[in-house]
């Protein structure tokens, strides 16, 4: 059954049924139980943003007024937020339709939904909200909290002196930052404004997806994004890779050469490997002082002038690609044309935009060891004595729960980050099926106040 409305029926479609679990349905009770800022570490593609998406669309139907959807970014929030609460507030019906430019989504009840990032922490003062949440709340400015979100929590509408607004604080551990501050001043701290939701995601997630995940992550990681833990954030970036990595092995001459690069530093410094079964042999590298793209290219071509297989991928940094909208040569040009001239096939394997450095140094850290604890990736330190130097040394940036010290040996490591998160990306891939049938979503919009097309709407109200 459908309403002949295509727009409609896909936001009916949004409101699938989800799997009760204890404290998820636990969290939905405790806004209206007087527990204002509910703090949610939970493991990653587990519900958490979910529940509160619909959380939040039952609360702004139920109490009229302005509330918000945050994370660290604009375009975060925007990616994380704005498809879904027009679908989830059915806004295919509204009379007024959403703002595009100000991310606002008007409610026929007068309620607002603001999408709104938190890289500008001053952009939530100023209104008088009922409510709202912050995704991905491990990664906002450490003193927004304090400095601007909650005292625009605190602001009294004179209008309602007695209603107090909520915020739900979403997100998975980072470290012991101001997000494991905040819950462990919950835990103990006897605030009754404060209450920590945590769950893993192996309570949620099928067993075959959880260990996909535990092979595409290290042990570390893992514990922190799908067990929702808060790991000691060490110095040491790679703290695991050691004698398990190390290999003797050699370029045989059939193989086909894997190049990585990290451009416009110096030295410039680029590894060489090759792939065996699942694991990359990093048995090679290119470290020249005060050079160019092209200069290094040319060290490769001589290098490897009797290498029988002359294919080569090419990876690296996004940024040498800078030039080229515009008909202009790059370091990456500089390099194909040096190759090709020497009658090398090349093909580029780049990304669009550079990775996150927390997605870089993780796919790297899965490849060193797993959470099943096998390793995949290998470094002859004879011939790559940057790469192992760079993987065994290389330091966070003191207050830093990603950032890397800048080193000599940095800007490799950053290098085969670049091929590895390309290739093995340590990112959770599974898209959620729409699995609610026509009878499901139509009750749900029922509740919500809205009718079928051609029916007077009105506004309703639907407890948490």
């Amino acid at each position: 059954m459908t309403t002949g409305n295509l727009l409609l029926d896909r936001q009916l479609a949004r409101w699938y049924p989800l799997r009760d679990h204890p404290v998820q349905l636990s969290l939905l009770g405790a806004v209206p139980r007087g527990v204002r800022f509910p703090l949610v570490p939970a493991g990653r593609r587990s519900g958490k943003t979910e529940r509160f998406k619909r959380f939040l669309v039952k609360q702004a139907n139920e109490v009229p007024g302005p509330y918000f959807a945050a994370a660290p970014t604009h375009d975060q929030a925007k990616k994380i937020f704005w498809d879904d609460l027009k679908a989830f507030t059915l806004s295919a019906l509204h009379s007024r339709r959403p703002s595009e430019s100000d991310r606002i989504i008007y409610l026929p009840n007068g309620s607002e939904l603001h999408v709104i990032g938190l890289d500008k922490p001053q952009r939530i003062e100023g209104i008088p909200w009922k409510g709202g949440g912050i995704d991905e709340f491990a990664d906002i400015k450490p003193d927004a909290w304090e400095a601007n979100i909650l005292p625009a929590l605190n602001t009294v509408d004179p209008s309602a002196p007695d209603y107090r607004a909520w915020c739900w604080l979403l997100g998975v551990p980072d470290g012991l930052n101001h997000y494991y501050d905040l819950c462990e001043q919950a835990k103990i701290g006897g605030d009754p404004n404060f209450e920590v939701f945590h769950w893993k995601s192996s309570e949620i997630l099928p067993e075959d997806v959880i260990a996909a995940m535990r092979r595409a992550m290290s042990a570390k990681q893992f514990k922190q994004e799908f067990e929702a833990s808060f790991e000691t954030a060490s110095g040491r970036i790679y703290e695991d890779y050691g004698d398990g990595n190390h290999t003797d092995a050699e370029i045989e001459p059939h193989e086909q050469l894997l190049w990585f690069h990290d451009f416009n530093y110096t030295p410039l410094s680029s590894g060489v490997g090759v792939m065996r079964g699942k694991s990359l042999y990093v048995l090679d590298e290119i470290v020249l002082t005060s050079a160019v793209a092209k200069q290094s290219a040319r060290e490769f071509v001589e290098r490897y002038a009797s290498h029988e297989n002359k294919r080569v991928l090419l990876y690296g940094d996004p940024a040498g690609k800078a030039g080229e909208k515009h008909g202009q040569r790059s370091n990456y040009t500089d390099i194909e044309t040096v190759l090709m001239d020497a009658e090398w096939q090349v093909e580029r394997r780049v990304r669009p935009a550079a990775p996150a450095i927390k997605d870089r140094q993780n796919a790297v850290r899965a490849k060193i060891r797993n959470a099943d604890g096998d390793v995949s990736l290998y470094v002859n330190s004879a011939k790559a004595p940057y790469m192992h130097k760079g993987l065994s040394t290389v330091q966070l940036k003191k207050g830093s729960a990603y950032q890397e010290e800048v080193s000599d040996y940095q800007h490799i490591t950053t290098a085969i980050g670049y091929m590895i998160d390309f290739e093995f990306p340590p990112r959770l891939r599974a898209a959620a099926g729409m699995a609610a049938r026509w009878p499901a979503a139509r009750r749900a919009a029922l509740q919500l106040g809205y009718r079928p097309v051609g029916a007077r709407q009105r506004s309703g109200a639907m407890g948490p």
